[in-house]
């Protein structure tokens, strides 16, 4: 063996747990500290606590809960989106043709819906409203999630436009 190139070693080393256990061991360092043993590791004792390295079961926590908090926040966001009670104003037409349906009593994506049911030439006879007018109210629904009065709904979706 090569004479100044290992380390001293201690065959009494001193390990000591934060639980306050101790016992000996053989080891390069004259103590040993230690966070958990056999006397308090759950593997061992049978409890069931978690053992937190540095908080980072509070750190997933706190992600788990703002996770959750996302998650509300996003579905109450798209309920309201999908809102009969929304002004007509939400789907962005032009302000001729907001002007024309709130002159003909249309002030709701309600109204809206109430008046697709009973047919285009309901909407197309206000004036102001043309085809091209109705196609793009009809795409800014769609895109908002209703379904309109003679769509085909698709296998997952769900009825909003019967709300």
């Amino acid at each position: 063996m090569k004479k100044d190139i290992h380390p001293k070693y201690y065959p009494q080393a001193q390990v000591i747990c934060a639980c306050g256990n101790t016992w000996t061991v053989g080891a390069t360092v004259p103590v040993i500290r230690t966070d958990v043993c056999s006397r308090c590791h759950p593997f061992f004792t049978g409890e069931q606590r978690i053992v937190d390295a540095e908080g980072q079961v509070d750190r997933f926590r706190t992600r788990l809960l703002r996770r959750d908090q996302m998650r509300a926040e996003a579905e109450a966001r798209r309920k309201a989106a999908a809102s009969l009670e929304q002004p007509v104003t939400v789907l962005g037409l032009s302000g001729t043709a907001e002007r024309a349906l709130q002159d003909a009593g249309i002030q709701t994506v309600g109204d809206v819906l109430n008046k697709l049911a009973e047919g285009d030439d309901a909407l197309t006879s206000i004036r102001g409203i043309d085809l091209a007018v109705l196609a793009t109210l009809k795409k800014r629904l769609r895109a908002r999630g209703f379904t309109l009065p003679g769509d085909q709904p698709s296998a997952g979706a769900a009825d909003t436009g019967s709300r």
